[in-house]
């Protein structure tokens, strides 16, 4: 990838350090060193990953087989293979995706792969500001706001250290009824070495530190929504597609998973 002078490549970035994970390739060597860093303390780091990356793509069909087809992907990353846009124009063409990051790389890169699609745009705003989000012009341009739309938080709130239920309570006032709310989250439950020593390095080298949180603080941030069955639970238990794909330690995985409806 090409180096650009207002980008600090010195320090790595959460959304590079995923498409590692992912296998992608839109990633500097600052953000292979710290992944293999976190993978050398955590070796199923990967399969967590995968395990999410998984998670996004049952919740995005959910989303299409209720007839929600419009979603609003907020701190998205680089949509590398498997993402949003892939997962609904599969199950719907006509869905409309908005991807939304603070990270000038993930959006550079996002729209390079996206690249003039009318149905899918990048935005380059931080998702803590929802106001800005929601007052972007290829926001409002693009998605219809009297129409049920689908929230993506997936493995972005942990990065969000205040008031996460203020943020999503003000996404959640601006659609209406029949919305969705999908979320995971990172979890020290059932991993607490591995989860302490995986948060000191996010707080050492990254820009955005990490806060895991329990079931019952997931559970709190779905106010005003209507949490779909299984509820919040690990990554691989939200509605697997068949049992053989649960772990036999769920727990493992670090990670919980939920979506809610808008009341």
């Amino acid at each position: 990838m090409d180096e650009r002078p207002d980008i600090d490549l010195t320090r790595p970035s959460a959304a590079r350090v995923y498409d590692y994970y992912l296998g992608g390739a839109h990633n500097f060597a600052v953000d292979r060193e710290m992944a293999e860093q976190a993978i050398a303390m955590w070796p199923e780091l990967p399969l967590i990953m995968q395990a999410n990356r998984a998670f996004l793509r049952r919740a995005v069909e959910f989303c299409v087989e209720r007839g929600v087809t419009q979603f609003l992907d907020l701190g998205s990353g680089i949509p590398t293979v498997g993402n949003v846009h892939e997962v609904a124009r599969a199950a719907d063409p006509t869905s409309r995706v908005v991807y939304v990051d603070s990270d000038p790389i993930a959006v550079t890169y996002s729209r390079t792969i996206l690249g003039d699609d009318p149905r899918t745009t990048v935005v380059q705003e931080d998702l803590r500001q929802p106001s800005d989000v929601l007052s972007c012009p290829q926001v409002v341009e693009l998605l219809d706001f009297d129409r049920p739309i689908a929230v993506m938080m997936v493995a972005v709130l942990h990065f969000v250290q205040d008031d996460p239920a203020g943020i999503i309570a003000a996404y959640r006032d601006a659609v209406p009824p029949g919305s969705y709310l999908v979320v995971s989250h990172a979890t020290q439950e059932g991993q607490a070495t591995q989860a302490d020593e995986h948060t000191d390095l996010y707080r050492r080298r990254t820009a955005t530190p990490m806060t895991m949180r329990s079931k019952a603080e997931v559970e709190a941030l779905f106010d005003g929504f209507d949490l779909v069955e299984p509820g919040v639970v690990h990554l691989p238990l939200w509605r697997p597609a068949s049992l053989e794909d649960v772990d036999e330690h769920p727990e493992r995985f670090a990670g919980l998973a939920a979506v809610g409806r808008k009341r």
